[in-house]
């Protein structure tokens, strides 16, 4: 089931709290960035660089991902490493409702 307005305004409100002490200084962001994205039932870290061969175009990197787990009121949390598939993040692969202050749901 997707997040409802409700959720998604939270997500937003804390994902923009997450981004503003993590993103890298203004000065740096034509060269690096970060931003999130919400889908359905998750919320992705993605990493945005310039393409190499034409900086017009942006590259984007997912770095984590955390995918709500309906029944058990916590969150799954995943990083990509070069290989390039989500991998469940270890020591804390998933997250109870309370510890995050985003997209708490229920």
């Amino acid at each position: 089931m997707a997040f409802s307005e409700f959720e998604i305004k939270q997500i937003e409100r804390a994902a923009a709290a997450f981004l503003e002490v993590r993103r890298p200084p203004a000065g740096v962001r034509h060269q690096v960035d970060l931003q999130v994205r919400i889908n359905e039932q998750s919320i992705e870290v993605i990493e945005l660089r310039p393409h190499h061969s034409d900086l017009s175009k942006a590259v984007e990197s997912p770095a984590a991902k955390a995918e709500y787990v309906g029944q058990g009121q916590s969150w799954r949390v995943y990083w990509m490493p070069s290989d390039l598939e989500w991998h469940v993040y270890e020591p804390q692969p998933e997250v109870h409702r309370g510890v995050l202050h985003a997209g708490q749901r229920g």
